[in-house]
């Protein structure tokens, strides 16, 4: 027998509303062709996004951190050799390159079947789906989390805790994890964490709590640390970057006291010299050179 009109616009509101709950619709990812993958948080659960183009950033092109480089390199080509490898903790200054030199090596070793998954901190919780959808796969994957730094009691903290333990949610044996911060422990440290429990309303334990706050940092294998940029070196980068997108243009933009001046003056108001400085300067410089005419063809 025919449904009721009623029946039938209540039974559309519902599955409307369902729809709503559920993981978008969305093929399945072919690694062959694409490089990276951002995860998409939908709701109770969520999915896989293809990156299919990655910025063109080379180790080469990285400079002034040789030995960061050299250490995170080797570790990877471990990683996709089979051999033991590591998870890495980059951690250090703001701007120094730490996410640069990850873009770089999935630029350099794509062919050697090296694959990225970028997840943002809040959608850590949900590292056991992304494991059930990259371990079948014949790559060897990066789980890749940005600027992670955690606040107590995070649900998110103790699932990258036990993923890095080998416990309840363990990584696959084709997957790493590479994590930048600016935080050396990746929770916040007070003052008080050096005094004794007098200072600590009366903590009776108080060292076990400051071992809980390290303890996720210590399940990294590799701490690889990333200073400030001496002025020197933050000069030598921007000269750099500036030939290097003055040649994109096919131009010539001269490096002269002028433009050291300059440099050092962004800087100072930026209040950081730093490889993310430089390029924004750089790229400040060369458009005003390129809009004025201030150019020679290389």
């Amino acid at each position: 027998m025919p449904l009721d009109s009623h029946v039938v616009a209540q039974l559309g509101r519902v599955l409307a509303s369902l729809e709503q709950l559920l993981p978008k619709a969305v093929p399945a990812i072919d690694w062959t062709s694409c490089p990276a993958a951002n995860w998409r948080r939908h709701s109770l659960s969520g999915y896989l996004e293809p990156m299919l183009e990655n910025d063109g950033v080379t180790l080469d092109g990285l400079l002034g951190i040789d030995e960061q480089k050299r250490v995170v390199e080797e570790n990877t080509r471990q990683f996709l050799a089979g051999h033991p490898a590591n998870n890495i903790l980059l951690w250090g200054s703001r701007g120094t390159g730490k996410s640069s030199l990850v873009r770089a090596l999935l630029n350099q070793y794509i062919r050697q079947g090296l694959r990225v998954v970028q997840v943002d901190k809040e959608d850590l919780v949900h590292l056991p789906d992304i494991f059930t959808q990259i371990a079948p796969r014949p790559y060897k994957f990066i789980i890749f989390c940005d600027d992670l730094s955690f606040e107590e009691g995070e649900k998110s903290y103790k699932v990258l805790k036990s993923a890095l333990d080998g416990s309840v949610y363990a990584s696959p044996a084709n997957t790493l994890i590479y994590v930048t911060s600016n935080r050396r422990h990746l929770l916040p440290e007070y003052k008080s964490d050096n005094f004794g429990s007098y200072l600590k309303g009366g903590e009776i334990h108080h060292g076990e709590t400051v071992e809980e706050k390290i303890s996720l940092s210590d399940r990294f294998g590799l701490w690889v640390a990333f200073s400030p940029f001496s002025q020197e070196h933050y000069l030598n980068v921007v000269r750099h970057c500036i030939a290097v997108l003055a040649g994109e243009s096919g131009t010539n933009v001269p490096w002269n006291r002028e433009t050291e001046v300059a440099a050092l003056a962004w800087s100072h108001d930026k209040s950081k010299s730093c490889g993310r400085t430089a390029l924004q300067f750089a790229k400040h410089w060369v458009g005003q050179q390129l809009l004025h005419g201030h150019t020679s063809q290389s």
